[in-house]
């Protein structure tokens, strides 16, 4: 059984409690939160943007709570971390993190800067460590069966995909959120997720042209971006959280192919996902597995359970996603395509 600990209590941390609940081989020994908020285990007033969110109290009897980040890590109980807290702070509690000798999972995005990652990337090498970024989209059904319906070539060759992923701005956390110079804003925060998925499916592009504003947070809050990739498909990615409130949230992408087109909306609920072929009646498909968040976690725990590398999401890729992501707010910033090394 592998033991860890969860820093920052907000609610990226509810999601994963609700995800560790789905997943085996795995024990959350320790909390900790500098401000004391939630190391009670009553997170009944932690609210997001994601449907279907049940108020959560965690069961302490077994978890030891910390306010301490040092004493937190130098904990011998638990062997991986897992960070929840703001963008800003996963650089110095990643590298601390591994220097005390623990194996980390850090929610996205990896670290603030491209610079700051590489860093991070680099440390976990030196000290024989995972480190991975907890790149949701690469483990959500839906998504999975994209991507090997691309790879696979299953209705022939992918003429193009767009993908959308828009919300109005975050209504927790905004001391940390609505500062770009924190989070990097909507891009940074959220886009990302299709920006990472992008690479997933097609490599790393060779360039980005973006166009897109600032609205709350000083930073790019909405982009809508097209990648240049290998095989040639036309590849593009909408994204922010720059609605007005009461929009909510909500994530999409169509796929046309050869011999097909599929669409995702996560509006559509149940029927969230379609495949449309030719000569076949349009069919409603509902891929099995975790979801994403206990997907991500599953795999993790597999890892260091295994002995293994990670594979399916490295943090060598949650560095290329920053540098992407960078890319993208040079574009909006010049207007002009930006290539990519």
């Amino acid at each position: 059984m592998i033991q860890l600990g969860i820093i920052g209590l907000g609610f990226m941390a509810a999601t994963h409690l609700k995800a560790y609940r789905q997943v085996t081989g795995g024990r959350v020994a320790a909390f900790c939160n500098p401000s004391g908020r939630h190391l009670d285990g009553d997170f009944s007033t932690v609210a997001g943007n994601l449907p279907g969110q049940e108020p959560l109290r965690w069961d302490m009897s077994e978890v030891k709570a910390y306010r301490d980040v040092d004493a937190f890590l130098a904990d011998p109980n638990f062997e991986a971390v897992d960070i929840c807290a703001p963008t800003h702070t996963h650089a110095d509690l990643v590298l601390r993190a591994l220097r005390a000798g623990k194996h980390v999972l850090c929610e996205k995005p990896l670290a603030r800067t491209a610079v700051q990652g590489r860093a991070m990337a680099a440390q976990a090498r030196a000290v024989n460590r995972l480190l991975m970024p907890a790149m949701c989209l690469r483990f959500l059904p839906s998504w999975v069966w994209l991507k090997n319906a691309i790879q696979e070539g299953r209705y022939g060759k992918t003429h193009g995909v767009h993908f959308r992923r828009v919300a109005q701005p975050p209504g927790w956390g905004q001391g940390a959120f609505l500062d770009g110079t924190k989070s990097g804003g909507g891009l940074l925060d959220l886009h990302i997720h299709d920006t990472d998925f992008v690479q997933f499916c097609f490599g790393k592009p060779r360039s980005v042209f973006s166009t897109g504003f600032s609205k709350v947070s000083g930073a790019v809050d909405h982009v809508m971006t097209q990648y240049e990739v290998a095989s040639g498909a036309s590849v593009t990615a909408e994204g922010g959280w720059a609605m007005s409130p009461g929009f909510g949230f909500n994530m999409s992408y169509t796929a046309v192919f050869d011999r097909a087109t599929v669409d995702y909306d996560l509006s559509r609920g149940d029927n969230a996902l379609k495949l449309f072929q030719d000569g076949a009646e349009p069919e409603v498909l509902k891929p099995d597995g975790l979801d994403g968040y206990a997907g991500e976690i599953q795999y993790f725990l597999d890892c260091l359970r295994d002995g293994v590398p990670l594979a399916t999401v490295t943090a060598e890729d949650g560095v290329s996603a920053l540098e992407i992501c960078e890319a993208e707010e040079t574009s909006v910033r010049l207007r002009q395509i930006v290539q990519l090394p």
